[in-house]
């Protein structure tokens, strides 16, 4: 894909919890980087499950938009129109962090207090939750991997036109639903976000900022049914949310602004280190059960997976590994 600046962006790029490659689009579009820390913010926080549980139906409406909005990034900003190798290059730093930290959180989950973990570790099951069901966040990489692989083989057809194209990656994404390897309602996203990018449309002219946005969505929250990503509803949701997000993008306190493009650069890191510290902030579980409402336990924990998350990208740049992990020099961008 070219490189798309909208008109309304201050110019900086982006791509989904994945960083800079060349697969994906390489000038920052800031708007996006934005909505990235948004989405991963909400992904850590409802990953603390003590506090996520004390708000079920919160959570429920969380889940329809906030990694399907990260699916359509990557959609949109995945690039099909490289050479062989370099789209190779990509899928080797995204299949590497997903080769050790899945592997290291299957692996934990035996033994560690961990929602849907494996009470007794087998190759089998190894093999079933790394190849076909991941366990933890990881599943994102996973998801990506398996579309990303689909879209570029079926766009190198030359001799199909753009229509016939998206109708075959929709069949291929279909049967890859069928055998239970991705999610139909999670991979409908990446599919509309490449139906945006190959509608020449730039994404800022098909979601357009609205303070509107907010009284529909308030309006859409009286209706539960409506909290799946995979209904109308859901699909209304994603738009809306994103729509609102705009709107408020502008008026952000500098500081604050700077701050959220920082972490929505760097959402890699977050998405990839911070299930290491959900885990850790269990142990102030047991110190705050007197706040009914868990907030505290929020404010105290979703500070320390973000700076736990970046420090851990500092370690591995102070140890020569962020190459070997990344693909790349620093960790952090």
């Amino acid at each position: 894909m070219n490189t798309i600046i909208s008109p309304t962006s201050t110019a900086s790029s982006t791509t989904p919890p994945i960083e800079k490659d060349s697969l994906l689009q390489t000038s920052r579009i800031e708007e996006l980087d934005y909505l990235k820390c948004l989405f991963v913010l909400l992904m850590v926080a409802f990953h603390l499950a003590y506090f996520a549980d004390g708000y079920p139906l919160l959570k429920q409406w969380v889940y329809t938009f906030h990694m399907p909005g990260f699916l359509l990034i990557s959609g949109y900003l995945m690039r099909v129109d490289r050479p062989l190798w370099q789209f190779s290059r990509t899928l080797l730093w995204l299949a590497v962090p997903y080769l050790v930290l899945e592997s290291s959180y299957i692996v934990l989950s035996s033994f560690l207090p961990v929602r849907d973990g494996i009470d007794h570790l087998t190759v089998s099951s190894f093999a079933d939750k790394f190849f076909v069901h991941p366990l933890g966040p990881y599943w994102y990489l996973h998801t990506l991997m398996l579309c990303g692989i689909g879209y570029f083989i079926i766009w190198q057809q030359k001799g199909c036109n753009t229509i016939s194209r998206l109708i075959l990656l929709g069949f291929y994404l279909a049967g890859l639903s069928f055998v239970q390897l991705v999610a139909w309602d999670v991979s409908l996203y990446f599919l509309l976000g490449i139906i945006i990018r190959q509608s020449k449309l730039t994404f800022l002219q098909v979601f357009r900022p609205s303070w509107l946005a907010f009284i529909a969505l308030l309006w859409l929250g009286c209706y539960p049914e409506t909290f799946h990503k995979g209904s109308l509803g859901g699909l209304v949701t994603v738009y809306l949310v994103i729509s609102a997000a705009l709107a408020v993008f502008p008026h952000l306190l500098q500081c604050i602004k700077k701050a959220a493009l920082f972490l929505g650069r760097n959402s890699l890191a977050l998405f990839l280190f911070s299930p290491i510290f959900t885990m850790v902030c269990k142990i102030f579980i047991p110190y705050l059960t007197f706040d009914s409402s868990r907030m505290l336990f929020l404010t105290l924990s979703l500070p320390l997976c973000i700076l736990g998350a970046l420090a851990v990208c500092k370690a591995l740049d102070a140890l020569h590994l962020s190459p070997w992990l990344f693909g790349r020099k620093k960790a952090l961008t």
